[in-house]
């Protein structure tokens, strides 16, 4: 393995992205196509990704449930808006063996509808709730057209259902994950989000409202990098859920729905790596520090695993039977964020080098100080990854006052354009069929300040637009 197998992100970035993928052993193609082979690198980023959330799910009192996989086609048909929406994406099994199923059933591509089949049996009075669930599972998705991470058929992810006496709980559990979600991928994966309500024409099948965390990736697309969704009333009437109130008549609780999935994965590649592969925040990294022994130094790699144990600092040692030269490019492309150089020569004079992969800069350090710089430097890549992603981010978004002006930034540069809008969805089709940009979100927090970019009508809100993953 060379860094030189990696194509210049500048270059061609599709290609760069799917480089990193296989040469950092992310993952791996199979004969299922459209679907991938997670391998331990990538996986172990997923297991970290899914302690930190699902402890945090915890904490505010949701439980983990585990749905079927197979929803009768007659129960998917319940939310006919839900339906509607997924029809395209939806895989269906259509014989159990050798026999032809009475009613075919679609492998999941999202659990609504079977969370509300069991939620009208175990809802009776508000007593029961809230009810606050969650689910770790696989979906499929028919995609047409697929990427590692970004789009495949068969997606790992985590499905929040919750039901609520009242609209106004409902909407804080939505707008709290959401929160979640943020203080999630900016704390651990250092990635500068933009949230905000999803427009009438983009909001989920089914729901009233979608939130969303659109996150900037170094080419200037946006990654859709999770969702939570408020739906009202409109599930828990399509299947006459009802518990009594406190004033002792029959009511409709109201739900929520949210999500995130292994597309973060694919957001921490394309917002943090570089030419010489993976860059991992160190909050995320399953390893935070990669050991490379030059020579015979058996007695002090010992002592230091002794050292990183009792701080609990994660690491993996390289004892391969490779060049020191092949071991540092292959840490490199997997994206470790501190690299350990433990020579002879350097621990006769009581020193060791220390390597940050954000920077690639190298430190000689004193042995005796091996714990508290690597905590200090843990520390100091994890903010400099943020801090140079937001600056990156804050860049490449820009301002268009006319539609000239819009369709001119969308022709030459790249990243989001920030526009007032009428509201109307002939206006947001008008620019996606123009520009191929659509809307992110909607921006509640600054004024107006002029008419609709595309019709020169009032503009009632500010939005982002982009082109997407």
């Amino acid at each position: 393995m060379e860094v030189k197998e990696i194509t210049n992100r500048d270059v061609d970035f599709a290609k760069w992205y799917t480089d990193v993928c296989l040469k950092a052993d992310l993952v791996d193609y199979s004969s299922v196509k459209g679907s991938m082979i997670i391998r331990p690198l990538g996986y172990a980023i997923w297991e970290n990704m899914q302690k930190i959330l699902d402890d945090e799910f915890k904490k505010l009192g949701h439980e983990n449930v585990q749905m079927p996989m197979f929803i009768p086609e007659s129960l998917l048909n319940v939310e006919k808006e839900h339906v509607e929406g997924f029809a395209p994406e939806v895989a269906w099994v259509t014989y159990g063996g050798l026999e032809k199923l009475e009613e075919r059933m679609c492998v999941r591509p999202t659990s609504e509808t079977l969370f509300c089949e069991h939620f009208k049996k175990i809802i009776n009075s508000y007593r029961d709730l809230p009810l606050l669930y969650n689910q770790w599972c696989t979906i499929v998705r028919w995609e047409k057209t697929t990427r590692p991470f970004l789009r495949t058929r068969e997606i790992l992810w985590q499905e929040g259902h919750t039901m609520h006496a009242t609209s106004k709980e409902a909407k804080e559990e939505t707008l709290r994950m959401l929160n979640v979600y943020k203080k999630f991928q900016e704390d651990y994966l250092a990635i500068p989000v933009i949230t905000g309500k999803k427009t009438e024409k983009e909001k989920f099948a089914g729901a009233v409202e979608t939130y969303t965390i659109e996150a900037m990736m170094y080419d200037g697309y946006a990654l859709q990098n999770g969702t939570s969704h408020y739906f009202g009333q409109n599930f828990t009437k399509a299947f006459d859920i009802k518990f009594v109130g406190k004033d002792n008549k029959l009511e409709y609780p109201y739900q929520t729905s949210w999500g995130v999935t292994t597309r973060m994965i694919g957001g921490l590649i394309m917002v943090h790596g570089d030419d010489h592969g993976l860059v991992l925040p160190p909050k995320i990294a399953p390893w935070k520090v990669i050991i490379i022994p030059i020579g015979d130094v058996d007695g002090p790699i010992e002592e230091v695993k002794n050292l990183l144990n009792e701080n609990n600092i994660t690491y993996k040692v390289d004892n391969r039977s490779k060049t020191p030269g092949f071991k540092f490019a292959e840490a490199e492309v997997k994206g470790y964020p501190i690299r350990l150089e433990l020579g002879k020569r350097d621990l006769e004079q009581g020193k060791v080098t220390l390597v940050r992969r954000d920077t690639l800069e190298k430190k000689v350090i004193l042995y005796k100080d091996i714990i508290l710089e690597i905590n200090n430097l843990l520390i100091e890549i994890q903010n400099n990854m943020y801090n140079k992603a937001l600056k990156r981010r804050n860049e490449m978004i820009y301002e268009a006052k006319t539609y000239d002006e819009l369709l001119d930034i969308s022709n030459n540069k790249a990243g989001f354009i920030k526009i007032n809008w009428c509201g109307k969805e002939e206006c947001e089709l008008k620019i996606k069929n123009d520009t191929n940009m659509k809307s992110r979100c909607l921006i509640d927090n600054e004024e107006i300040d002029g008419p609709c970019v595309v019709c020169g009508n009032k503009a009632l809100t500010k939005i982002y637009i982009g082109k997407q993953y």
